[in-house]
Order: structure tokens, then C-alpha cells, then sequence
């Protein structure tokens, strides 16, 4: 017990000092984007998704430490570990990339593809799936080839979607990892616990500095590299259905946005003068437009809805897991 909760203190930290330290460099040589939510829409540091990075990447490779000179107290397959580190790193190079370049659509959508090939390699997770309804289905070659990279895109670019309000992606993402984590707990998946613990960590550590008013923005590189950590958890895990039911919130988004040509423009709520963001005129263009549509909401309970609709799919995933005969 210890040494997962040692995990999770490490990430915590190194997520912490990263983000303190990452934010005034930031600002300093310009990487700053305007708060669109705010009157004044100030310039708030990019990037900061960094030192969410930083956080996972320091306690993975603490975890693989243990693992090597202590392996009874974490029994974890580092192989898997390594593999997962490297989509991660990948996943952020692309959005480092987006960042700083600003990727086509197309382009961003089809990178995460070739990060998630660490675990195509090591052929990562069972191809025996237990779909509901459906029961036990084996997808043969056809998980590692195709279901696991189509996870891992899918899930980067749906989290990548679903941004652009003070703490956010980090919110819904704890949730989301908070529930796989008691999953995996649960079945004793240690290595996709390993996992999602230094993604808890990293964000619980970053969050301070990204909840409103936001000090830091995680951009890409953060929401990219969320999104590449629970999909590849729930591989590693074999709990691809908790992961299914998890993006939920996240699919209808993508619905929405798809439905309107995925707008790069006017896709942010427009703030009044009562200081509620309300769905723009043209109609709502996603899942946070659609909610301000029925309601105007401010920033911050806007994100406190989003993060308790995910909050409702992680109790109908644990729901699954722990009291489903």
C-alpha cells in the first residue's frame, strides 16, 4: 500500500514544483494564451500540460525503480510501464507541437496513432473483451492492430476536445482516473493501478494553478497526454468497458462539434454582462454550449456541471465493476 501511495505523492509533487516552476518561464518567452472567459481576457501561461507530464514521467519512473530493486513490494510488469511513458511523451510531443504550430485538424487527429504503437509492440492488454449486452468477444489480432491505437487517438482527441475552461480537463480527468484507479484496485490490475495513480498525482498536483481563476493553462500537450493515460490504462487493466462508459460526456461533445464541421471559432460561450457565460447565437457548437443553452452558468459552475456529468458515468462504470452480479 505503501508504495502505491508513494507513487501518487511523487507525481503529486513533481506535477506541483513543475507547474511553479514552468509558469513564469512560460510567460517570460511568450507562451501565453488570452483567458476568453474573463472581461479583461488576460494572458495566462501555455502549456502548462508540462509539468503534468513531468509529474507522471518522474513517478512512472519511480515505480519502475521499485519494481527493480524491490519487486515484492511493486509487482509490476516495467515493460508495460516503459510503453505507456512513451505514448505519453509522444502523445505530448504532438501536442507540443499543436501548441506551438497549430496542427491541422487532421493531422492532430491521426498523430496519436503512431504513439500508440509503444503498445502495439509489446501487445498490450487481452483481446477477449466483455461487451455488455453482448457478452465475452474475442477481437484477435484485430485489438492490438487496430482497437488499441483507435483507443488511444480517440481518447487523446475526445479529452483534447472537450477544454477550454479554468480546470476542466484536469477535473473531469480525476474523476475519470479516480474511478479506473478504484477499478483497477479492485480486480488487481497493479500495473494499470501504477498508471493511473501518477496520472491522479500529476493532476492533483497541477490543478491548484488551473483551477479558475487559472494561473496556468494545460493546453494540448496536457489534454492530448490525459487522454493517451486513461485509454492506455484501461488496455493495460482490461477494462476497456469502464473506459467506453467514461468517454461518454466526452462522445457527445464530439457528436455535437461534428454535427456543426468542428468549428475552430466561436465555439466558447459568450459572457454577459450579469458575468454568465450563455450559448452563443448561433447555437451551441458542443457540449458546453448545449448545457449553457438550457442555462447560462459561470466559468466555474459550467465546469462544476461538466465534471459532475463525468462524475455520474464514473458511478454507473463503478457501478459495473463492484455490484453487478
Amino acid at each position: 500500500m505503501w508504495a502505491m501511495l508513494s507513487v501518487f505523492f511523487v507525481a503529486m509533487l513533481g506535477g506541483s514544483l513543475s507547474a511553479v516552476i514552468l509558469a513564469p518561464k512560460l510567460r517570460s518567452v511568450g507562451i501565453v494564451g488570452k483567458d476568453l472567459h474573463k472581461p479583461a481576457q488576460p494572458e495566462i501561461p501555455e502549456m502548462g500540460g508540462l509539468a503534468f507530464i513531468a509529474g507522471f514521467a518522474l513517478a512512472t519512473l519511480f515505480a519502475i525503480g521499485l519494481e527493480a530493486f524491490l519487486p515484492q513490494i511493486l509487482p509490476v510488469d516495467f515493460v508495460l510501464l516503459l510503453a505507456v511513458l512513451a505514448i505519453v511523451l509522444l502523445t505530448g510531443l504532438v501536442g507540443i507541437l499543436d501548441d506551438l504550430l497549430g496542427l491541422r485538424q487532421a493531422v492532430k487527429a491521426f498523430l496519436p496513432v503512431i504513439a500508440a504503437l509503444p503498445l502495439v509492440a509489446v501487445r498490450a492488454g487481452h483481446t477477449t473483451i466483455t461487451i455488455p449486452f453482448f457478452g465475452r468477444v474475442n477481437f484477435g489480432l484485430a485489438y492490438s492492430l487496430v482497437l488499441v491505437p483507435l483507443g488511444i487517438t480517440g481518447a487523446a482527441n475526445a479529452v483534447n476536445m472537450l477544454a477550454g475552461f479554468n480546470g476542466l480537463e484536469l477535473g473531469m480527468g480525476l474523476v475519470a482516473m479516480a474511478a479506473l484507479s478504484a477499478i483497477a484496485a479492485k480486480i488487481g490490475a497493479t500495473t494499470a493501478l501504477v498508471i493511473l495513480l501518477a496520472g491522479c498525482g500529476a493532476a492533483l498536483g497541477l490543478l491548484p494553478l488551473n483551477w479558475y481563476p487559472a494561473k496556468i493553462f494545460v493546453g494540448d500537450v496536457g489534454t492530448l497526454s490525459l487522454g493517451a493515460i486513461l485509454a492506455a490504462s484501461c488496455i493495460v487493466g482490461n477494462f476497456e468497458t469502464a473506459g467506453v462508459v467514461l468517454i461518454v460526456p466526452y462522445a457527445l461533445d464530439f457528436l455535437i462539434k461534428a454535427a456543426h464541421g468542428f468549428p475552430s471559432r466561436g465555439w466558447a460561450g459568450e459572457l454577459g454582462e450579469d458575468g454568465k457565460l450563455h450559448c452563443p447565437k448561433n447555437g451551441p457548437v458542443g457540449l458546453a454550449q448545449a448545457i449553457l443553452k438550457i442555462h447560462p452558468l459561470s466559468e466555474r459552475g459550467l465546469v462544476l456541471v461538466l465534471t459532475g456529468m463525468e462524475a455520474i458515468f464514473a458511478g454507473l462504470a463503478l457501478f459495473l465493476y463492484f455490484f453487478r452480479s
